[in-house]
């Protein structure tokens, strides 16, 4: 069973064709730059072997449909590709930000599923309409081939009311569906389940903190394999320092800026998504730039670094408290696997908590499933891959065996 996923963003896509049969990777690749002047596609046939990535300036890619053809013609070409037709593949996966309270798994994409994913446009006007324009521009490629939607958001639906709501007016959750939402699910799952796996334990009674460092940044805490809380919000803003997001402010700056600096919600909005986070603090939003900007002194950027890790720290002094047994700590994403210092950083001082680091096990970049935890430490602490695609081809797997 071969399986397409797709990640279909505003200006991009980002595609990774696996055979199910092993889980393998028979090729993955981007097309980037829709809708500008020159256009630039990546692929990489077969990883692991002779055939490495092939990158390519193109004419323009005008729109969407033109880009998954691309794509498409690259899995097919009669030299190079890795399958003889498109009936290959089996089903197709789709990433979608955005679902909303509808959906609490993923599910084959229907006339009414895309209605509910139109539906939920405002709480996702960045990300839902482009996830959009991927799945239509699929399901005119592979006609008959089912499509399944997996969601951003459906792996915290599980987070009960207490926790999901403001204190703000009820109707404003009634009329406008104001409410904690979450994101980076998918990746949440995926390594929860893989510690869970790793530790010889079900699931279904497995008490996990989950930490994604990214550019975008967010921590869960799973309890007996649910989601219970979450540091995103009612969109991707709220909780830890991220790269050019601020994370958890006072609601009250925002009156404060438009009174006193002159600036409108849309200029607020940007200042904090855009400009704020590590970039704010420091100018700099990539991990790399800070530590060499400390090692030459940089008081800045040794300041923005203590706070994301503060910010870090503080959110899983609350997580435990909210689990209040917790099995394991597990870092992930970009800056989670690769940046030992803001891992460190983010446990110190949580020993008498019994969450000790082993500073050697730590000392590397995580390149496969690694025990960072110390012997003698209660919660064991791990660094784990993430795989957002291959957990999307197996979550289209499940729903297209059970149809």
């Amino acid at each position: 069973m071969k399986i397409l996923v797709i990640n279909s963003g505003s200006s991009s896509i980002k595609f990774q064709l696996l055979d199910m049969q092993d889980e393998s990777v028979l090729a993955s690749g981007l097309v980037e730059r829709i809708g500008e002047a020159e256009g630039l596609i990546k692929c990489t046939l077969r990883p692991g072997t002779n055939r490495e990535t092939t990158t390519k300036n193109i004419c323009a890619v005008p729109d969407h449909t033109t880009g998954m053809r691309l794509a498409v013609d690259l899995l097919t070409d009669k030299e190079q590709g890795v399958i003889a037709d498109r009936s290959e593949i089996a089903a197709v996966g789709h990433r979608v930000v955005h679902g909303g309270e509808d959906f609490h798994r993923p599910t084959v994409i229907d006339a009414e599923v895309m209605a509910a994913i139109e539906k939920n446009i405002p709480l996702a006007p960045l990300h839902n309409p482009a996830n959009i324009d991927g799945i239509r521009v699929a399901q005119e490629l592979f006609a008959g081939v089912p499509q399944v939607a997996v969601f951003d958001t459906a792996f915290h639906q599980t987070i009960p009311p207490h926790a999901y709501h403001y204190a703000i007016p009820y109707e404003l959750y009634e009329k406008e569906r104001i409410r904690r939402y979450g994101f980076h699910g998918t990746s949440h799952k995926f390594v929860a389940s893989e510690c869970a796996k790793l530790m010889g334990r079900e699931l279904a009674t497995f008490n996990v903190i989950t930490i994604h460092l990214g550019n975008g940044c967010s921590m869960t805490a799973v309890e007996n394999g649910k989601s219970v809380d979450t540091s995103l919000g009612f969109t991707p803003l709220e909780g830890l320092v991220m790269g050019t997001r601020s994370g958890d402010v006072d609601p009250a700056i925002h009156a404060f800026l438009a009174r006193n600096c002159n600036l409108d919600i849309e200029a607020i909005d940007r200042l904090l998504n855009k400009e704020s986070g590590l970039k704010g603090l420091c100018g700099m939003n990539d991990m790399r730039d800070i530590h060499t900007a400390i090692a030459a002194g940089n008081e800045r950027a040794k300041l923005a670094l203590e706070v994301q890790t503060y910010r870090n720290r503080k959110y899983i002094g609350a997580f435990m408290a909210v689990l209040g047994r917790v099995d394991a700590i597990v870092f992930t994403a970009g800056i989670g696997e690769n940046d030992e210092v803001v891992r460190e950083k983010s446990l110190a001082g949580l020993a008498p908590f019994g969450i000790v680091l082993d500073r050697k096990a730590n000392s590397q970049r995580i390149k496969q499933p690694t025990l960072l935890s110390s012997p003698e430490s209660l919660v064991q602490i791990w660094g784990i891959p993430t795989n957002e695609e291959l957990a999307i081809a197996r979550e289209t797997k499940g729903v297209i065996e059970k149809d």
